[in-house]
């Protein structure tokens, strides 16, 4: 078990070193069409997995009081939201350009702003892994193996462009591609790192686990329709990201009941 749980939190940061390899392959971006694929994809398999995964678990782990099963999941919905919340108030949107980024952090340089917001945004994507693996682990929470993976792998998927986002510029700023590389890398280290965390304090605070839970629901879910729609649906029109999105969200669905 120990061994899978490793592996689940080294696929996304896997994503972003793939991400990141891009420097090496590509002359330009990724194509909008490719990226809005990956980008619907991933939404459609966070969205299912925050459901089935994450919220509803949670749920059903506080089905001893009653009337009130929701408040749990309620509660901690609501604090991975606010907690996002913070988090935007603090690094820029990805999806807004660095130059429209107002106040003390127009002082930093634009590419050292550009990884610090990928970083510091990988972090509840890495707890969101972490707290489905602990349940997975500790058997508290109706947590299937097929769901946790493919979670893990929506959000590798969505962790790939991410990576290129960091990597090319790098290198188109001057710097070598092993350089911008590595750097893209190490945006992503902070997923396993605060994934692992967060499975040794899951298990330590099992009676926490339905606040745990849908903590990472709603951070994910904040993370779905800050981040990943508006890129989805970005430039002309195009009906790739939502069919995307469809195929994502269908296939974690039957992953998870399927593998149930």
């Amino acid at each position: 078990m120990t061994q899978v749980v490793i592996t689940g939190l080294i696929i996304p940061f896997i994503g972003t070193a793939a991400g990141s390899a891009c420097v090496f392959i590509l002359r330009n971006e990724l194509k909008l069409s490719v990226n809005r694929a990956l980008t619907g994809f991933a939404a459609g398999v966070m969205v299912a997995a925050s459901i089935w995964s994450l919220i509803v678990p949670a749920i059903d782990q506080a089905c001893d009081k009653g009337r009130f099963a929701f408040l749990p999941a309620f509660i901690g919905f609501w604090m991975g939201i606010l907690f996002l919340l913070l988090l935007d108030h603090i690094i820029p949107h990805l999806h807004v350009g660095i130059d429209q980024v107002e106040g003390p952090k127009r002082n930093l340089p634009r590419i050292a702003m550009l990884v610090l917001a990928v970083t510091l945004h990988n972090i509840p994507e890495g707890m969101a892994v972490g707290v489905v693996y602990a349940g997975l682990m500790t058997g508290s929470a109706n947590i299937t193996a097929g769901g946790a993976l493919a979670l893990a792998l929506g959000i590798a998927i969505q962790n790939f462009p991410e990576g290129a986002i960091i990597s090319m510029p790098l290198y188109a700023e001057g710097k070598s591609k092993p350089k911008s590389f590595w750097l893209g890398v190490l945006s992503g280290a902070v997923e396993p790192v605060f994934g692992g965390l967060t499975v040794v304090l899951a298990g330590l605070v099992i009676p926490a686990m339905p606040y745990l839970l849908s903590f990472a629901a709603g951070a994910m879910l904040y993370v779905v329709v800050e981040e990943l729609i508006p890129e989805m649906s970005a430039g002309e029109h195009s009906n790739i990201g939502v069919v995307s999105f469809a195929i994502g969200f269908s296939l974690m669905m039957a992953l998870d009941v399927a593998l149930g």
